[in-house]
């Protein structure tokens, strides 16, 4: 189910596509995929054709939501199974001061940050330089900047002005970068870790278990329904950053959550037949 009313929409369709796509060229066998698109007026169709919801209760056996977590609980209600983002983790997602101080309740930091500043002074005034300026939300075409010099800093504020987007503005720490994936009951592990990737920087045996470990208790507290991806940056004293969580898998081949499944033996789909195994 993809598609749905606001600014998500065009991603919700890409994301949908691609999970169509996945399912229908790995699980063809098991599943047969109908693609329900919510259109921009709130109307529902399945294959093109304009259904009531109710319907759908007849029609499909579960669901996977790219579209608003919202409309989850309009599946919840028809007893229809479904994965997809818990709309708390879809708030965390979007709003970087509730995921911040949640956070703290587990010890876990995130570098300083400033959304929608009012000028190039005021962030100036809060934290020194090197400066990380992008888009707030996933849905832009803003590129992401790194601003070194005050100048660099008007020049990216003023490019997030220009593409008409909520502007998030954070500390650059200078460390070792790296991705933590995790699936919750995947074989026999109540939250499955797979090994830390995505890496820049030489992480030890120790710096990788601890990643491993923050992630599995990220998961737990944020109460991920079917799969987290956090990111994270070590600085030079070993201290733990959390940069982002994602909560929506990347089902293309060529992507870091494949090469991380293939890494422990498994195929991308077999982890996404498991999830699809374990909606509810």
């Amino acid at each position: 189910m993809r598609g749905g009313a606001g600014k998500h929409y065009v991603s919700s369709l890409k994301k949908g596509g691609e999970i169509i796509s996945h399912i229908s060229k790995n699980l063809a066998d098991k599943y047969k995929v109908f693609d329900i698109l919510i259109d921009p007026k709130g109307f529902w169709h399945i294959n093109g054709i304009p259904i009531m919801p109710a319907d759908l209760i007849r029609k499909v056996d579960l669901i996977w939501n790219a579209s608003h977590p919202g409309f989850s609980n309009i599946l919840k209600n028809l007893s229809i199974p479904n994965v997809g983002v818990s709309f708390f983790s879809w708030m965390l997602v979007n709003n970087q001061d509730m995921l911040r101080t949640h956070l703290t309740q587990i010890g876990v930091s995130m570098p300083r940050h400033i959304i929608f500043p009012k000028s190039a002074r005021e962030v100036f005034e809060k934290f020194s330089s090197p400066w990380i300026v992008r888009s707030l939300g996933s849905d832009s075409d803003m590129g992401v900047h790194l601003a070194k010099t005050f100048k660099e800093l008007i020049d990216a504020l003023e490019d997030g002005v220009k593409h008409q987007t909520s502007i998030l503005v954070e500390e650059f720490i200078s460390g070792k970068v790296a991705s933590v994936h995790s699936v919750p009951s995947f074989r026999g592990e109540n939250i499955y870790i797979f090994p830390v990737w995505n890496v820049f920087g030489n992480l030890s045996p120790t710096e990788k278990e601890k990643l491993s470990n923050i992630a599995k208790d990220l998961h737990s507290h944020l109460g991920a329904k079917h799969y987290l991806k956090s990111s994270f940056v070590l600085n030079k004293r070993g201290k733990v950053y959390l940069l982002n969580i994602d909560s929506t898998l990347d089902p293309r081949e060529d992507s870091y959550f494949s090469k991380v499944c293939e890494s422990v033996g498994a195929k991308m789909h077999q982890v996404i037949e498991h999830i699809l195994e374990q909606a509810e």
